[in-house]
């Protein structure tokens, strides 16, 4: 980057200004007739123009070239073969669905974020994705127009070099890259693996708290967004973009990372799952998921999200007389969940760091054997310290339907996981 300095701005949806160029940010107008340094003026628009002002989504951008600049037209992209748009490849089952951890591709076949990319579920107004990548894109970049993408790295750092800044990205941390930005992702480890939320929907935002209060769970403050960084870098580069669930690609004889200054609130951000305040029950009964709600992405229909995002971070349980782990339960939302590290706590075994799950509409599901056997004996006049974990869940209020792939490399006897759950019924016992 030729920016003297990288690093972050705090605040969620904040109307951010920054320049990597003293003075590069025009004062007082937004596209004045020459722009300093000769920058061209172009704006980000992520929302209709007409949303009400705290909806409203856009961002200046003052840049070396414009983005329409390009030395080629849009072709079909053979890219991304296994990330998909569609989800009626077969017919969704209501069955319990566990996955292992994606396999790393072979030191012998380089695979870049992109081409690492896994669709395993999705619906209408959700995709979600695994990536397992061992190359860092290099001359290619890429940019969404179907959507925001949520990632969630679980093992492996990146570096998310946005038109905006860069983003440096750990497990145990998250990045949401907005409709339409170009980014490219970078490996300094070597290889990387995680998971991927696409939102083709409203943006995520951050809860409202009502009766909480004021203080809780994600802070606005502990989110950060890239300070302007910029390369003025001539080469022939390729853009991939997914545009109408398709992939199409071009040429350009710059790098598209030529943002000198910006300034607005449609800009990738980053958030630390380890500063999630987790609030809880500490009388008793175990609280609905909802309580762990990082961001949600609402819908036309009041108090039903079309995606939630919970974590299921290190916190305290200490509700007496009650059984402590989530109970057997059956959803209207439908729950596909993630581990990034350690252990979940209502689960024994085959779940582990890299897996996931899908409990779909009204299937149910709970706490394995194990599990429900322990937690049914447990002295609950002491306090539970569930440490050394880090458990997310992507929740929609439509059927995930599994992709081909998905329903190839289930885990094959997960409904055995429950298996032992005898019946305890003695009418003569109280």
């Amino acid at each position: 980057m030729s920016s003297e300095t990288n690093g972050y701005m705090s605040g969620f949806g904040s109307e951010f200004a920054t320049e990597a160029l003293p003075g590069a940010l025009p004062v007082g107008r937004n596209s004045p007739q020459r722009a300093p340094y000769g920058l061209y003026a172009e704006q980000l628009t992520g929302s209709a123009f007409t949303m009400p002002r705290h909806l409203n989504r856009r961002s200046w951008l003052y840049r070396i070239r414009p983005s329409a600049v390009q030395t080629t037209p849009y072709e079909r992209a053979d890219v991304a073969g296994r990330w998909l748009s569609r989800f009626d490849e077969l017919p969704a089952p209501p069955n319990q669905l566990r996955w292992d951890p994606l396999p790393m591709p072979d030191a012998k076949t380089p695979t870049d974020f992109l081409d690492g990319m896994v669709t395993m579920a999705g619906n209408a107004g959700c995709g979600i994705h695994h990536y397992a990548a061992n190359r860092s894109m290099d001359k290619r970049f890429f940019y969404n127009a179907d959507g925001e993408l949520l990632i969630v790295p679980q093992l492996g750092r990146l570096t998310l070099a946005t038109e905006m800044g860069v983003i440096d990205l750990e497990p145990h941390e998250f990045a949401v890259v907005p409709r339409g930005v170009r980014f490219q992702v970078r490996l300094p480890d070597g290889s990387a693996r995680g998971y991927v939320c696409e939102n083709p929907g409203v943006p995520f935002k951050l809860p409202d708290l009502g009766v909480i209060g004021s203080n809780g769970l994600a802070n606005p403050r502990d989110f950060l967004t890239p300070v302007a960084a910029y390369e003025d870098r001539d080469g022939e580069v390729e853009i991939v973009a997914k545009f109408q669930g398709h992939f199409w690609r071009y040429t350009q004889g710059h790098s598209p990372l030529d943002v000198v200054a910006w300034h607005g609130n449609s800009a990738p951000y980053k958030y630390d799952l380890r500063r999630y305040n987790a609030i809880g029950s500490i009388t008793y009964d175990h609280p609905d998921p909802s309580i762990f709600l990082v961001l949600q992405a609402p819908s036309a229909l009041a108090g039903q999200d079309t995606i939630d995002f919970v974590v299921f971070a290190p916190r305290v349980l200490a509700m007496q007389d009650t059984f402590r782990p989530p109970w057997f339960h059956r959803n209207f939302a439908s729950e596909y969940m993630g581990l990034i590290h350690g252990v979940y706590d209502a689960k024994a075994e085959g779940f582990v760091p890299g897996g996931s799950s899908l409990h779909n509409c009204m299937t149910g599901h709970g706490p394995d054997l194990g599990t429900f056997r322990k937690a049914s004996s447990a002295d609950t006049g002491k306090p539970d310290y569930i440490r050394d974990t880090m458990a997310f869940m992507f929740e929609t209020p439509a059927v995930l339907q599994p992709t081909r792939h998905a329903l190839e490399t289930q885990q094959p006897d997960y409904y055995k996981v429950w298996n032992g759950l005898d019946k305890q019924f003695d009418p003569k016992r109280r």
